[in-house]
């Protein structure tokens, strides 16, 4: 049995530490139930806000239930497929779920699509866990001790773990590298990256662009728009446990679980140089 550090019933590091393992596991399980949905006979449907919903959302989210449901069922948890069971504001500890991020890249036969998967401690993300299961990649961490990126089979098989941290960012010498969403843009955002002259684009879906900027592949990930806490949770904890921080345009933390309308976050930035984060 997974053992379990507490300050009474908050998770701390130790409790996540130990939770990577067996959380891992569940993530990649989610992956391979999306991979195993044929996307040319899958029933997809629209909810309330117009975004779609698939077979394969809730595929991963039953799997992502009953794997929490059997390791640690006395921890609350909010899913984007199960949000009217939502009990907030959390005040200690809970999972944050997003069983398929990018489900429009998917439902368009892309391959950045990921199964997002946090720890949430008193308002912060403490663990994230990023699978994007048809990239054969997962991305995870806990806040204070490193961050990860593994290979991940079709069959939801892990291996070959390897650290990741974001780079500190070249200054003047070269021009910022900026992830940005495929299909969610808007002006304030547009200006802040024209802010930054010379701006290189990596056009992504998906949680994955949290990653690009934990593994050092991208300086700054800008989203000045709102969006669901369950886009933005896991990838926080990775970009924070590989050495960045994630803000909002003022340089304020972001909060998580609390009974904010809609569960909007209403704008965030991850950057990869705290320092720079600082400076902007």
């Amino acid at each position: 049995m997974t053992e379990i550090s507490m300050a009474g019933p908050a998770i701390d590091a130790d409790g996540a530490a130990a939770l990577i393992g067996p959380l891992t596991d569940i993530v990649a399980k989610a992956g391979a139930a999306i991979l195993a949905v044929s996307r040319s006979s899958m029933q997809i449907e629209g909810k309330a806000d117009g975004s779609p919903v698939t077979e394969a959302d809730m595929a991963a989210d039953r799997v992502i239930a009953e794997g929490l449901a059997k390791l640690i069922p006395q921890l609350p948890t909010l899913s984007e497929e199960r949000t009217h069971l939502a009990q907030r504001p959390y005040k200690d500890s809970f999972f944050l779920i997003d069983p398929l991020d990018g489900t429009q890249e998917f439902v368009a036969g892309r391959e950045e699509f990921t199964v997002n998967l946090a720890l949430v401690t008193r308002g912060e993300p403490l663990l994230g866990i990023v699978g994007a299961p048809a990239l054969g990649l997962i991305w995870r961490g806990v806040v204070g001790r490193g961050a990860e990126r593994l290979l991940i089979t079709k069959d939801g098989e892990t291996r070959a773990a390897q650290s990741i941290r974001t780079r500190p960012h070249p200054g003047h010498a070269a021009p910022w590298i900026v992830t940005v969403s495929r299909s969610h843009g808007d002006k304030r955002t547009e200006a802040f990256i024209a802010d930054r002259p010379g701006a290189v684009r990596q056009i992504l879906g998906s949680a994955v662009k949290f990653c690009r900027v934990a593994e050092g592949g991208a300086d700054i990930y800008p989203r000045l728009s709102p969006t669901c806490e369950w886009d933005v949770a896991a990838g926080h904890a990775v970009v924070t446990a590989a050495g960045g921080k994630v803000t909002d345009s003022k340089g304020a933390a972001l909060r998580f679980g609390e009974a904010r309308e809609g569960f909007l976050i209403p704008e965030f930035i991850a950057w990869g140089d705290p320092a720079v984060a600082e400076r902007n």
